[in-house]
């Protein structure tokens, strides 16, 4: 039943985004008579999207439950159903949603909650709860679904035989029967308390773990998961919430929950080595600003800022994001509290982007006209440098040594051919498996060989790999440069 319904007077043409300007206002929805937490007094929580048999859903969290508001004429939100949580009333501060394979998957951090799942397939008639089971999970604060390899993340997850766990695994082979894979609280060298959030495509989790800092972990292997790298200290450090991953999984977008704190960008071209590319922030005098939540879509961030509301970066410039899009969902006054706009939602077909505001409820937006939902396509990352020390040494070849270890501006290689070769191609790659030099050499002669190469200006320090390749010759080394 709709309660309360704003409708923008007027819709602009898509926007091309050349400077930053305030965003343009569809339509709002809020029920005033639903409860606030009596912690944070947010009657609601996060969001989510789903675009089902014709029709856009905004799915909207409160204290009463889930909500699924159609917004496919948007200057028109109306509440379509709603589906009572197993926790309700003033104890409820969060919820999370994702979908998988026609299913939505809702749970609950407070209260004798349960994982409820919900039949999307009957929309727009009916919303059937399939699954409405504490056995396993009872209360979780974060959840994200690994839509490529069928894997539910529950993080900071209390419920079922594993007692609580910092963060578990569920095999979602059966989306409707979850399996239960492990539970995990230490990634190498760090022990974690909890797992607060965290964003994983083919695998490899990229998990924010509050206070703890960082961790990037390979699941492929849900029995011995193998940390690829840490994160614990870098610029603005504080409660590590969330964040986000670039498509072409370059750059990682990373917030902690502080009063005035910047987004970090984290270059994770290299993940075994990750740097801190830059920071940024809302671009806003409030010294409480805070961005609670980040989603990348295609070139841009979308971002919700505590008190600030919706705000948008283009990603031109990868660490250095400029904010083309913004608007202020929150008439709270700013403080040091946990107020105003939650959760962002940037992927429906129409392009429209969906907050939610912890008191004001729901605000659907124009999006940015990149019709991302049909174009976004998802890189994995790359994992190679993982293999780093391997090597590979045709029996052409022997006893290869590289020397200086690390080089500067040149290094030089020594090794026993066995053979002769006509035509050697040598070559320098990075981590990323991108190639940044090459050399053609004429060809070597059988035994000892000893080569010199001249690194070029401008390449980064780090590790690279050697690669020389001939006629049954293919060798692979590590190269370390200052």
């Amino acid at each position: 039943m709709e309660r309360w319904t704003s409708v923008a007077l007027l819709l602009a043409l898509p926007l091309f985004l050349t400077a930053q300007q305030q965003a343009t206002l569809l339509g709002t929805w809020k029920d005033p008579i639903l409860v606030g937490s009596s912690s944070y007094n947010n009657t609601y929580n996060e969001i989510w999207g789903v675009a089902v048999n014709g029709h856009e859903y905004a799915v909207i969290g409160s204290t009463a439950g889930t909500h699924f508001i159609d917004v496919t004429d948007p200057t028109h939100p109306f509440e379509a159903h709603r589906i009572a949580g197993a926790a309700q009333g003033g104890i409820v501060i969060h919820r999370d949603y994702h979908d998988y394979k026609g299913y939505l998957y809702a749970v609950c951090d407070e209260g004798p909650s349960t994982l409820q799942i919900m039949d999307l397939s009957h929309l727009p008639d009916s919303v059937p709860v399939v699954y409405d089971y504490g056995l396993q999970i009872t209360r979780v604060h974060n959840i994200f679904i690994d839509t490529a390899t069928a894997k539910l993340y529950t993080f900071s997850t209390s419920g079922g035989p594993a007692g609580y766990s910092a963060m578990r695994v569920y095999s979602l082979a059966d989306p409707l029967n979850p399996e239960y894979l492990g539970k995990y609280n230490s990634f190498g060298g760090l022990t974690v308390g909890h797992v607060h959030d965290g964003y994983v495509r083919n695998d490899v989790a990229f998990l924010n773990c509050g206070g703890s800092g960082f961790a990037l972990v390979d699941f492929s292997d849900p029995q011995n998961p193998q940390t690829i790298s840490t994160l614990t200290d870098y610029p603005f450090r504080g409660y590590n919430h969330s964040g986000w991953l670039s498509d072409d999984a370059q750059y990682y977008y990373m917030g902690d929950e502080n009063h005035g704190y910047d987004i970090k960008v984290l270059d994770v071209s290299n993940p075994c080595d990750i740097q801190v590319a830059g920071t940024f922030d809302a671009g806003v005098s409030n010294q409480y600003s805070i961005p609670h939540n980040q989603v990348l879509a295609c070139n841009y961030l979308y971002v919700s800022y505590y008190y600030d509301g919706l705000a948008v970066f283009d990603l031109t410039d990868p660490a250095n994001p400029q904010k083309v899009l913004y608007y202020d969902t929150s008439s709270e006054p700013d403080g040091p509290s946990y107020k105003g706009a939650w959760g962002v939602y940037p992927f429906l077909p129409s392009g429209n982007i969906l907050i939610s505001d912890m008191q004001q409820g729901l605000f659907v937006f124009q999006g940015v006209g990149d019709d991302c939902a049909a174009t976004e396509t998802l890189t994995p990352v790359d994992l190679s440098c993982l293999e780093v020390n391997s090597t590979v040494e045709q029996p052409e070849a022997t006893a290869v040594e590289i020397f200086p270890q690390p080089a500067h501006n040149a290094f030089n290689v020594r090794f026993v051919q066995r053979n002769g070769q006509g035509k050697v191609n040598a070559s320098l790659v990075d981590i990323s498996g991108r190639e940044v030099q090459r050399w053609e050499l004429d060809g070597l002669g059988q035994g000892a060989q000893s080569l010199r190469f001249e690194v070029r200006d401008g390449l980064k320090p780090g590790l690279y790999l050697l690669r020389l390749q001939g006629d049954g010759l293919n060798v692979v080394k590590k190269v370390s440069l200052l």
